[in-house]
């Protein structure tokens, strides 16, 4: 009896997990072109609103590659990323970093690419569990697989969180700047590219002292980087 009773359970979990990776690779083939209108973590923040009985707006539109900026793109390469053409889907260079300084007493510090930051916005619930973190590189090493490069960046530009409810660039250059994806000056990008880390408690508009030295700071990494013309690996 027993013995029946774990030969059901094994089956009943090796065809979940068979489930689970079909409909992963399915999901990611889908929004290889497919414009993402949604993300897990809006769905998130509109659950707990509801729960909190606070609700919020959320606003976000999807923008092609073509309608967003270009000082935007390598803005946020610049601050999240810059290996981000190099690596596939993990930084080895920043881990090492990150473990090295959590074994020399400092505080453990992020360590992902644009590539697991979108794996985890689109699919994935937000935490530092173990459990999610597993998810997380799971579906990162799908889309690395899947998906070119620029369409990781289209894709976590326009499911990015900049604010309370604001999601995406074109969102977010509206909210705080009062125009359209593409308008974005190189000094308003490097101000949205600034707040990333903590966006529901920084303001690109109204920049603290912090903000205003990361945003200087990125932009002199843009230049670094060689400029706009940087694009044109893609």
């Amino acid at each position: 009896m027993i013995a029946r009773w774990r030969q059901r359970l094994w089956a009943w979990l090796w065809r979940a997990a068979l489930g689970f990776v079909v409909l992963s690779v399915l999901l990611v083939l889908l929004f290889r072109q497919a414009p993402v209108f949604g993300s897990m973590v809006m769905v998130e923040r509109k659950v707990h609103s509801w729960m909190a009985r606070e609700p919020i707006d959320i606003q976000h539109r999807w923008r092609p590659w073509e309608a967003l900026s270009d000082h935007a793109k390598l803005a946020v390469i610049a601050a999240e990323d810059q290996r981000f053409l190099e690596h596939h889907g993990f930084d080895l260079v920043e881990i090492r970093r990150a473990w090295q300084a959590s074994r020399n007493g400092g505080r453990l510090r992020g360590a992902s690419t644009l590539s697991q930051q979108t794996a985890k916005n689109l699919f994935l619930w937000s935490g530092r569990s173990w459990i999610r973190k597993g998810f997380e590189a799971w579906f990162t090493l799908l889309i690395e697989l899947i998906w070119p490069k620029q369409r990781i960046l289209e894709v976590y530009l326009n499911i990015a969180e900049w604010d309370t409810g604001v999601f995406g660039l074109e969102a977010a250059a509206q909210h705080y700047f009062g125009v359209s994806a593409d308008r974005l000056s190189a000094a308003q990008a490097s101000r949205l590219a600034a707040i990333l880390p903590d966006p529901r408690g920084r303001d690109a508009a109204r920049p603290s002292p912090g903000v205003v030295q990361r945003s200087a700071w990125i932009r002199r990494q843009m230049g670094n980087l060689g400029g706009v013309a940087y694009l044109e690996k893609f």
